[in-house]
């Protein structure tokens, strides 16, 4: 264990990488906090860094109040759309973001965090764990593509995605004895917008008097003529299919204790309208893996899990096995040092 005095475990929380697959990662910490499962190390890549970022400012229940809400109107009227690095600056829905959430140091929270970057000019794999935690969580969501590379103290950054998609390592590093892992990328998605969503988008563009901007969107985002693929199609295959063979390799040498894997067969990039199906997958799949999450956190499962008839004696739960040691990994840098020649991978945790 990190703390040689506890018998409870350091449990770290990696939320990986999936665009609009990622509201699964709120009601998979939701459901978790609600069993009494609290993660002392949060680790995220892209989308799971922005929603890693609002669950340790304590904003997670707003965040999803707000995620709820949104229509497919509303996610394309917070796209700034640009051609030069990305479909989307991002600048406009990260200023909105900011505006309606604190933004705290990474330093004075009290769980440790940590957003996975990739930085562009030299590939490494960049760790941010200090300094203000939305521009932090910004850094980490730049699909190629879609959103436009991040300028973080001087360095460009690409999404997390491309080098470490689900954060398994970096919870490691910062002292987790168990990690519970969420692979949005064990199913790969073609399109960047689904059918339905795109359906969606088409009646409402045909319902406003600003349809023209609506219909501008749709020609950019549209998913080819039937029998051939749309450009984003592709852009959108390739990096998901980038994602998931990185992410078999990296967590076949790095294997977290329980690995959460959302069901969203229909789901593609851009459906951030969806929130309700994502979220609920999320509490989906804690229930059902409720009693290995318990054990290995050292907690009895919460009596609305367990059938009254069946209820056990807390005191004749197994214990889980021991965790394996994980093998020694490169120290990280800050992500304000200077590249490394030899193009190691970056970050170092913060001190405990």
């Amino acid at each position: 264990m990190s703390n040689p005095t506890s018998t409870t475990p350091v449990i770290g929380l990696a939320l990986g990488s999936g665009s609009a697959r990622g509201w699964a990662h709120i009601g998979i910490i939701l459901a978790l906090e609600e069993a009494g499962i609290r993660p002392q190390v949060v680790a995220g890549t892209s989308v799971g860094a922005l929603v890693g970022a609002v669950y340790v400012s304590g904003q997670l229940q707003a965040f999803a109040d707000w995620v709820l809400k949104l229509t497919s109107r509303d996610v394309f009227g917070l796209m700034d759309l640009s051609f030069a690095g990305g479909m989307v600056k991002g600048e406009k829905l990260f200023g909105f973001f900011q505006q309606a959430h604190a933004n705290p140091d990474i330093e004075d929270l009290e769980q440790r965090y940590v957003s996975v970057c990739t930085e562009m000019s030299s590939g490494r794999e960049i760790w941010i764990s200090k300094g203000p935690i939305i521009p932090a969580a910004r850094a980490s969501c730049a699909l190629p593509g879609l959103f436009s590379p991040v300028k973080y103290r001087d360095r460009w950054m690409l999404d997390g995605g491309l080098v470490n998609p689900v954060p398994v390592s970096a919870c490691r590093a910062l002292g987790a004895d168990v990690v519970i892992a969420v692979n949005l990328n064990a199913q790969l998605v073609g399109r960047h917008l689904s059918r339905a969503g795109a359906e969606e988008v088409r009646r409402e563009a045909s319902n406003k008097p600003d349809r023209n901007l609506l219909q501008r969107m749709m020609g950019a985002l549209s998913s080819g003529d039937g029998d051939r693929p749309g450009m984003f199609d592709v852009v959108a295959a390739s990096v998901n299919i980038l994602q998931d063979r990185l992410t078999r390799s990296r967590m076949a040498g790095d294997p977290p204790e329980v690995t959460l894997i959302p069901l969203l067969p229909d789901f593609a990039l851009m459906d951030f309208h969806r929130a309700a199906e994502a979220i609920d997958e999320g509490r989906r799949l804690v229930e059902a893996n409720i009693a290995s999450l318990c054990a290995w956190a050292g907690v009895s499962p919460p009596r609305a899990y367990v059938p009254a008839a069946q209820t056990p004696d807390p005191s004749d739960r197994p214990n889980p096995p021991n965790p394996p040691n994980p093998p020694d990994r490169p120290e990280p840098s800050d992500p304000s040092d200077p590249p490394a020649a030899s193009g190691q991978s970056a970050p170092e945790p913060p001190a405990s």
